[in-house]
């Protein structure tokens, strides 16, 4: 008896290529180690590349099996998501463009298609080009999943390099025990008022700190939103036990509150940094003092 039945005595032509992705799984992911989608990612070990290789080939023989074959969203895909992932992650960081990660995907067919072909010796043509045919899309569909997966993980990595430049652009300095700054410079939007918010409530906490100021000379304007999410943070700030000091108001930000109708009569206000850190320093007691020109001496 021949190893397996013709396509048509199978069933349909992608059951038949599921049954032929499980026999043949081992040969494909040989083939499919040495291809860049492969190498890029499982650099150090070639066996590494095949064993994920194995994986994804059962990914795709139950797409067939299941189907539709057409379908991205199919139950088999999702084992597989993460790692096709840091596939096409891998090739992009690597400087591909999508047309060349969708490339390297496309690649992998030929291998397959060929296996597929020698494997079916005793059907005839059209039950081969329909199988190949089915086996065509069911790679198609691979290749969409890994830009779909490839690009939801570039989203994400941008998202995440974006909160960490909001975080660096929104230091928190330590200015004196009991006293913490944040310095904004540049615009201020909703996102980078509530990571202000998060940053200087957990410098409050873990300073323990009893002032807090927020220093917005570097801050060209401010709209309705961003006024109210500071005044929050000056709230926020007194529920933990500091107050918080806003210092630096230029003229058109004054005027643009003033204009917004905010009331600013419960926050302590400062022209400039450095009046707020001797507003805060003299209500914890220190005594400052001005030196006279040329060191002589306190006035």
């Amino acid at each position: 008896m021949p190893e397996h039945a013709s396509a048509g005595q199978q069933g349909a032509p992608t059951k038949e290529v599921g049954a032929f992705l499980r026999r043949r799984r081992e040969q494909i992911a040989q083939r499919w180690a040495d291809e860049p989608l492969f190498r890029s990612v499982f650099t150090v070990s070639r066996d590494e590349a095949v064993e994920a290789g194995k994986v994804v080939v059962d990914a795709l023989a139950h797409v067939a099996e299941e189907g539709p074959v057409q379908d991205p969203d199919a139950a088999g895909f999702t084992v597989v998501r993460e790692q096709l992932a840091r596939m096409g992650a891998a090739r992009s960081r690597a400087g591909f463009t999508t047309a060349q990660v969708s490339n390297d995907v496309d690649a992998l067919r030929p291998p397959a298609l060929n296996l597929l072909i020698a494997d079916l010796p005793h059907a005839s043509a059209d039950e081969v080009r329909e199988c190949a045919t089915a086996l065509t899309v069911l790679l198609g569909t691979l290749r969409l999943v890994v830009l779909d997966t490839a690009l939801s993980e570039g989203h994400a990595l941008i998202e995440r390099q974006q909160v960490q430049l909001l975080e660096v652009a929104t230091p928190v300095i330590k200015l004196w025990d009991g006293i913490v700054a944040v310095p904004l410079i540049g615009t201020l939007d909703s996102a980078r008022s509530q990571v202000v918010m998060e940053t200087l409530l957990e410098a409050v906490v873990d300073q323990h700190a009893r002032f807090a100021i927020l220093d917005i000379t570097g801050v060209p304007t401010v709209d309705s939103l961003v006024a109210q999410h500071l005044m929050k943070t000056v709230a926020a700030a007194r529920l933990m036990g500091a107050e918080c000091v806003v210092s630096g108001i230029r003229p058109a930000i004054a005027q643009t509150i003033v204009h917004l109708g905010l009331d600013l009569g419960t926050v302590v206000t400062r022209a400039s940094l450095a009046d707020a850190l001797a507003y805060a320093l003299h209500q914890l007691g220190a005594n400052i003092v001005s030196a006279a020109p040329g060191g002589a001496g306190p006035r």
